[in-house]
């Protein structure tokens, strides 16, 4: 447990100032509103080490690949969300002296995230070097009901003296991203003005405009302006005891939005509305959004504080990310929350936050996601097509934030194929989960169809085996790459050709016109192409090991040395920062769940014998060195009873960033990873399924919970699922609705209870 981050089920607190922690905590206190966010970097100068970082969601720029030589269908750019303008500045002086943390005597510090409203809240008591002494406190929040406002509270009050106060609210253009390639600075300045500031991207040519609006009473306001900057100054004097308080209210718009040239008008009027309702008001919308926000979301853990910070944190950070108010916007791996990894898409939305915004969101949001995927089907082709990939085949991209491939590494680039299996699955998962068959018809069959071409494409016939085989892949396990029948991208092909046949004979069968005009534009054969995805199908190759009882992650992979995570030295560990990579490309261990993935996804199709053998054997030699690692873990743990293990598991990933299990929160958080971690309690230890339509619930507790509650929308109703030792309870908000409790067949009206015979 990090005991700095205090215990809470409802808020992060920290409450004393350490100035060695102050990037992590920037990361873990990030705010956002779903189309922008950014670090919880102090308002006032701050001369110790901070990563600054404020972002505007699809903005992004292309940053030149950097490489040590070029191969054919390199991408030729890592695209990038950009760090952007610092909107939250507000420079103080007390009697001339400068208010700046890592200068002054830091008598008490208390910062808060209040996770019910997405409000963050600092105060602290400090001696300046002048020996005046000054409490201030700051809060801070983006509008969920007006997207594209920020707003600042800031609050000096002398404590033993009369002083004069120095306000200097400012924006800041002239910002960098630390992970340029080649240090380039990626805006240049469209115009300044007294209260505004206005940049474009270079080459993506996005432009975004900042206004603000102040309100202090007693302000003489002076305005200065520089290339890139806008300051606004003013001295008032307190007696001692006597508040000064500061409103900051700022407009952020983007050319997503507006026309380039109504960006300044655009911001400047966001940010004269916000100064017309006032601080009070804005934040009583912000409260009312949030909490229409949690209801239809929040869990609920008895008995074990812990735990219960960790959920909410990891739904908390996944509602400031996305909301599907935008098409056009996804879900970064660290969302607002820091740089790396560049903030673009990768296919942690498909396999495990599309699960999360179905059940918490309903079906127009995460329909959304499924489109998003869509409109970059054109994209796709041409990122096939530049690895050779002909007639309409289809490869989704590792990385992308407008569907070009941008990832840099050959062996993710060109290897980690099992991506397109996680799309298809996507859409199959979608219409399980919501009924929605009319997607597949307006839009889910042509990205079905042009995967499966892909597979169709990619497989080798092997004479030696008489089987098709998949050749040079890298699985989920990223520590072994360019391997043979990786088990997992090998079934997920298969299923995804069969998948691909099902849809098309159901639109055909269904929705005719949407099937000529989809064969029309995709010069689909549907006779002659479903035919050669399943013959492939019925005969791909899949190892297994009959002995052990396993499948085999790939070829060779039992010809390693069979050493268990349990058994290494603890000072190798992380081995990604202690080990070669050849030493890890040659060692049995694994980084995250790579054929678990696969028993995770397609469960239904084995039994529980065949999951317990494969959970046991490669949990056992599993270092969870990726963050996406110990939530399937957790889930398949729970279903084969091992309750211990998933809740290990659990707490790993729910308090990943909370404790700072790898060591490197103050990069961001690991927000995709996030939704993983509601799914170890809503598919875990919820037992959530939806099989044949009907919602399946068959809960379990761990020894360390006393009860759980967790809400999920299924199909236009609100569910509260409610679980003690001794029942489980199920609420239904809307129209009755069928579903299988614990294994018995019933119908939710308003509610019914099932009881719990023994303890589990």
């Amino acid at each position: 447990m990090n005991e700095f981050i205090k215990t809470d089920p409802w808020r992060l607190v920290e409450d004393r100032f350490d100035p060695s922690r102050v990037k992590s905590s920037e990361s873990l206190f990030a705010l956002g509103n779903g189309v922008m966010g950014g670090r919880a970097n102090f308002e006032e100068r701050y001369s110790g080490p901070s990563l600054q970082g404020n972002y505007i969601g699809g903005v992004y720029y292309p940053d030149k690949t950097r490489v040590g030589w070029w191969k054919n269908g390199y991408p030729e750019y890592f695209a990038k969300v950009l760090n952007a303008a610092f909107w939250i500045g507000v420079d103080v002086a007390v009697d001339g002296e400068p208010l700046d943390l890592a200068a002054a005597e830091v008598k008490a510090f208390y910062r808060e995230m209040d996770m019910r409203r997405s409000v963050l809240t600092r105060r602290m008591r400090v001696v300046l070097k002048n020996g005046a002494e000054v409490a201030v406190e700051a809060v801070r929040f983006f509008s969920l009901a007006r997207r594209e406002l920020g707003v600042v509270k800031y609050t000096v009050t002398p404590l033993d003296r009369a002083v004069s106060i120095t306000f200097s609210p400012h924006i800041d253009a002239d910002v960098r991203n630390t992970d340029a390639n080649y240090d380039e600075k990626f805006w240049e300045e469209v115009s300044t003005d007294a209260d505004a500031v206005q940049s474009r991207t270079r080459k993506s040519g996005f432009e975004a405009a900042w206004a603000q609006a102040v309100e202090l009473d007693g302000a003489d306001w002076h305005c200065e302006t520089r290339p890139e900057k806008v300051r606004s100054t003013a001295v008032v004097r307190r007696e001692k005891g006597c508040a000064a308080v500061l409103y900051k209210y700022v407009g952020i718009c983007s050319s997503l939005n507006h026309a380039p040239a109504e960006l300044m008008a655009a911001a400047r009027g966001v940010a004269a509305d916000g100064l017309r309702t006032g601080f009070d008001a804005l934040l009583r919308e912000q409260e009312a959004a949030w909490a229409a926000r949690w209801h239809g979301c929040d869990i609920v853990i008895g008995g074990d504080p812990a735990a219960q910070q960790g959920i909410r944190f990891c739904i908390f950070m996944l509602l400031q990310t996305y909301t599907g108010v935008d098409t056009r916007l996804n879900i970064g791996p660290k969302g607002f929350t820091g740089e790396k990894y560049g903030g673009v898409t990768y296919w942690d939305t498909e396999a495990y936050c599309l699960p999360f915004y179905m059940a918490t969101a309903g079906q127009a949001v995460a329909r959304e996601l499924l489109v998003y995927r869509f409109n970059q089907l054109d994209k796709a082709i041409e990122n096939a097509a530049k690895l050779g990939f002909r007639d309409g085949a289809a490869l989704y991209p590792m990385v992308t934030i407008n569907g070009e491939e941008c990832h840099n590494e050959w062996e993710i680039t060109f290897e980690e194929i099992h991506r397109n299996g996680a799309i298809a699955y996507a859409v199959h998962n979608y219409i399980r989960y919501t009924g929605d068959r009319q997607y597949l018809a307006d839009c889910g069959l042509e990205v079905l169809l042009s995967v499966a071409r892909f597979w169709a494409q990619r497989i080798t016939w092997s004479e030696a085996r008489r089987k098709y085989v998949m050749l040079g892949v890298t699985g989920p396990n990223e520590y072994e790459n360019n391997v043979n029948n990786n088990w997992y991208t090998s079934y997920i092909a298969c299923w995804s050709m069969r998948y691909a046949a099902e849809a098309a004979r159901w639109v055909r069968e269904n929705r005719p016109a949407d099937y000529a005009r989809i064969c029309a534009n995709r010069s689909f054969d549907e006779a002659a192409e479903t035919a050669r995805w399943r013959e492939i199908a019925d005969n791909m190759y899949l190892g297994e090991d009959r002995e052990l009882g396993i499948f085999l992650q790939q070829d060779g992979y039992l010809d390693k040395e069979q050493v268990l995570v349990k058994d290494l030295d603890p000072a190798e560990r992380p081995i990604n920062q202690k080990w070669s990579w050849d030493r890890i490309l040659r060692s049995c261990l694994i980084k995250q769940a790579d054929v678990l993935q696969g028993l995770y996804f397609f469960g239904e199709d084995f039994d529980l014998e065949t999951l317990r053998r494969n959970f046991r054997f490669y949990e056992a030699r599993t270092v969870h060195e990726s963050s996406l690692s110990p939530c399937v873990h957790a889930i398949l743990a729970a279903r084969i009873g091992d309750l211990d293990k998933a809740y290990e598991l659990y707490l790993r990933t729910a308090r990943l960033d909370l404790d700072d299990y790898n060591r490197e929160v103050e990069e961001g958080c690991h927000v995709t990873s996030m939704a993983g971690s509601w799914l170890s309690v809503v598919e875990g230890f919820g037992g959530m399924r939806v099989k044949d339509g009907v919602l399946s619930l068959e809960p379990q507790l761990p020894a360390a919970w006393e009860s759980l509650a967790f809400k999920i929308n299924f199909r236009g109703r609100v569910l509260t699922v409610e679980v003690t030792r001794d029942a489980v309870g199920v609420s239904n908000e809307g129209a009755p609705v069928d579903i299988v409790l614990c294994g018995t067949p019933c119908r939710v009206g308003t509610r019914i209870t099932h009881k719990i015979e023994s303890a589990r």
